[in-house]
C-alpha cells in the first residue's frame, strides 16, 4: 500500500482500458489521479469510482494532439494538486494498414495522436517538473515498437517512434541534472476496448482473437491491470533507478 501516496498522476486516455486499470490502481496506492480523455461520461465514471473509494481524483477533457490543452492541462493539475508527479502518456489508437495500401491521412491521424501527443505530453511534463519535482513520465508504445506486423505500418511507425524518442527524452532529462525519469512500456495483446475494436473489423475476429491468444507463449492476451502495475511500478520511487528503459509486458510475445 501506499507506493505512490501523496503523488499526483495525469494518465491520458484514462477513461477505458489499460488508462482506467492505471487509474483506478495508482489511486488505491494513495496518488492524485486527473483523467484525461475526450469521453466525458467515461472520464468522469471512473472519477466517481475513485473519489467514493477514498481517492482524489478529477477528470479533465483533453485532446492530446492539441499542445494548448497541454498547457491548460498541466496549470489546472496544478491548481487542483498543487504538483505533477507523474505522467502516463497511454492515450492511442489502432487501426490496421498494410505500407501498400495506409493512406497518408489515415498515417498522419496515427502518427498525430500516438507520437505527437506523447512529444507534446513529455515536453510538457518535463517543463511541469524540471524544477526539481520528483517526476516519472511513462509512454505507452507496444511490443509492435519493437517488432513488426505487415498489416499494421503506420501503428509499427508511430510505437517505434514512442520508443527512441522516450530514450532521448531520458537521456535529456538525466544530463540537464533533472530528477525526471522516461521510460516505455510495451504490452502484448491486451484486451482492451480498442483491441476489441481492431477484431471487430474482421469478418473472422474470432478466428483472429483466438491466434492471438495461441501467439503469446503464456496461451492468452493479457489484462488491463497487467499493463497497470507496470505502470505502478515506474510511478514509484522503486524504480528510481530506472530510465531510458523499456518495460516490455507480453506473456512472451517477443521472446520467440
Amino acid at each position: 500500500m501506499n507506493r505512490v501516496q501523496g503523488k499526483v498522476a495525469i494518465i491520458t486516455g484514462g477513461a477505458k482500458g489499460i488508462g482506467r486499470a492505471a487509474a483506478l490502481l495508482l489511486a488505491s496506492e494513495g496518488a492524485k489521479i486527473v483523467i484525461s480523455d475526450l469521453v466525458e461520461d467515461e472520464g468522469n465514471a471512473v472519477v466517481s469510482e475513485i473519489n467514493k473509494a477514498g481517492g482524489d481524483a478529477i477528470f479533465l477533457r483533453q485532446d492530446v494532439t492539441d499542445e494548448d490543452s497541454w498547457v491548460r492541462v498541466m496549470a489546472e493539475t496544478k491548481k487542483a494538486f498543487g504538483k505533477v508527479n507523474i505522467v502516463v502518456n497511454n492515450a492511442g489508437i489502432g487501426v490496421a494498414g498494410t505500407a501498400e495500401h495506409e493512406t497518408l491521412e489515415a498515417w498522419k491521424r496515427m502518427i498525430s495522436v500516438n507520437l505527437d501527443s506523447v512529444f507534446l505530453g513529455t515536453k510538457h511534463a518535463i517543463l511541469a517538473m524540471k524544477d526539481g519535482t520528483q517526476g516519472s513520465i511513462i509512454n505507452i508504445s507496444s511490443i509492435e515498437g519493437i517488432i513488426a506486423d505487415p498489416d499494421l505500418a503506420a501503428y509499427n511507425a508511430s510505437k517505434g517512434g514512442v520508443r527512441i524518442f522516450s530514450k532521448s527524452a531520458a537521456l535529456h532529462c538525466a544530463k540537464s541534472g533533472y530528477k525526471i525519469r522516461v521510460n516505455t512500456i510495451h504490452p502484448g495483446y491486451i484486451l482492451t476496448p480498442m483491441v476489441q475494436k481492431y477484431l471487430a473489423g474482421f469478418t473472422d475476429g474470432n478466428e483472429r482473437k483466438a491466434k492471438l491468444d495461441g501467439m503469446h507463449p503464456i496461451g492468452h492476451m493479457g489484462e488491463p491491470n497487467d499493463i497497470a502495475y507496470g505502470i505502478l511500478y515506474l510511478a514509484s520511487e522503486e524504480s528510481k533507478f530506472v530510465t531510458g528503459s523499456e518495460l516490455v509486458i507480453d506473456g512472451g510475445y517477443t521472446a520467440q
